[in-house]
């Protein structure tokens, strides 16, 4: 709602889409030009912060309202449209990127099918929210590559570099591709005081086993990796710089202190900017996980829930966002003598679904300790104040 008002007090055409996405867009000169899109996301992680994606769009209207209070706004060649994008966590309905990937064309129908914890599916709670998603209005959604110049986004780092380095913004080189996996782990459901060790098929430690061969796979994939002679270096190289596995949720069935669970649900999370070598350790995951359920005479079953290619930013684009970075830390410390840094991106961002559509680049701000995804997420006033003059110098290239 605020994201809403604060549009709503801009010279802007303003509406919510069907996924709902909130868009404000200033024409320009030009209103038939390809388009500028800026935005980041509005959902957050269950006990997060308050600057994970909605910093990206405040600093977009931010910057565009400089333009209308030094009466330079109507000067912009191309029209900009700042997009809020619903969901791109996937916290809920465990897919991420629904309203960017929306935007991009890339979501598919089956998306409004997709169902939380209590049932309920994306179709069902937008149409609560009086939004009339339908299959129909879903392709409806996709934007003309034609339209579009290009997507900027600012975002938090989500990590500990920038501020280790000393500097307020970063631009972001890439974006590490990530798989999300669902793993279900079947046993016999028994009570806890009764049957004997020698005689039981416990998911719960067959789970168990499967998360730390996950970690040791990831934590060593030249232990576990096999690759030919041409890719295996720099493949298993690649890896190593990059690789990260998580589970974040582990789900037993009926959960209770004093019964053997039935069924163990977990998520998986690995993320790598080779796409290769995260297939193959999805792969080696998922070979030695039958090998291990079957000695523990368990039944288990991996599902695909969202899986992004690696992506890398365009290099002019990029190249025009650290200008403006540059310029903007010029004009809150009057000299500059380190160069901008440039990063390669852990987290996913709406940036890789829009990928799809069009050109990308994104900036990072410092954020303290790198903490991100927690209530203790916290960004100094004045790296606010850098993004917002990042973007207005990145828009100012634009007249």
């Amino acid at each position: 709602m605020l994201v809403c008002e604060r549009l709503c007090s801009f010279p802007f055409s303003q509406w919510i889409d069907h996924m709902g996405n909130v868009h404000g867009r200033v024409d320009g000169l030009n209103p038939s030009s390809k388009a500028l899109l800026i935005g980041s996301h509005l959902d957050t992680v269950v006990d997060a912060g308050f600057f994970d994606g909605s910093l990206g769009i405040v600093s977009a209207i931010a910057a565009l309202k400089a333009l209308r209070v030094g009466g330079t706004l109507g000067r912009l060649v191309r029209p900009v449209e700042v997009i809020a994008f619903s969901d791109e966590e996937g916290v809920r309905f465990q897919s991420t990127f629904i309203g960017s990937a929306a935007v991009a064309g890339i979501l598919p129908d089956s998306a409004l099918q997709y169902s939380d914890k209590s049932g309920a599916t994306v179709q069902e709670v937008l149409q609560r929210n009086s939004l009339q998603a339908t299959k129909e209005n879903l392709h409806q959604l996709k934007y003309d590559p034609d339209s579009v110049w290009g997507y900027a986004e600012v975002h938090i780092e989500q990590g500990p570099v920038l501020e280790r380095v000393g500097m307020p913004l970063g631009v972001v080189k890439g974006i590490a591709g990530q798989t999300r996996l669902k793993v279900t782990v079947r046993g016999s459901q028994g009570h806890a005081g009764t049957v004997p060790m020698s005689m039981r098929h416990d998911p719960m430690v067959a789970a168990a086993e499967l998360i730390v061969l996950l970690e040791n796979v990831c934590k060593h994939p030249e232990d576990f990796l096999s690759f030919d002679d041409h890719c295996k270096d720099s493949s298993v190289q690649s890896l190593s710089g990059s690789l990260v596995c998580t589970v974040g949720e582990i789900s037993p069935w009926p959960s209770a202190s004093n019964v053997i669970p039935g069924q163990v649900v977990f998520t998986v999370d690995i993320r790598a900017m080779d796409d290769m070598g995260r297939e193959a350790v999805i792969y080696e995951f998922s070979s030695r996980m039958y090998q291990i359920c079957d000695r523990r005479s368990v039944s288990c079953n991996l599902e695909r829930k969202h899986n992004a290619g690696a992506v890398m930013c365009d290099p002019e684009l990029s190249t025009q966002l650290k200008s403006a970075a540059h310029s903007a830390l010029r004009k809150m410390t009057n000299e500059l003598d380190s160069e901008v840094p440039v990063l390669m991106s852990g987290a996913g961002h709406d940036a890789m679904a829009i990928s799809h559509l069009t050109k990308v680049g994104m900036i990072f701000v410092r954020c303290r300790g790198g903490i991100s995804h927690s209530p203790k997420e916290h960004v100094l006033d004045d790296d606010v104040w850098a993004a917002g003059l990042a973007v207005l110098a990145f828009l100012e290239t634009h007249m």
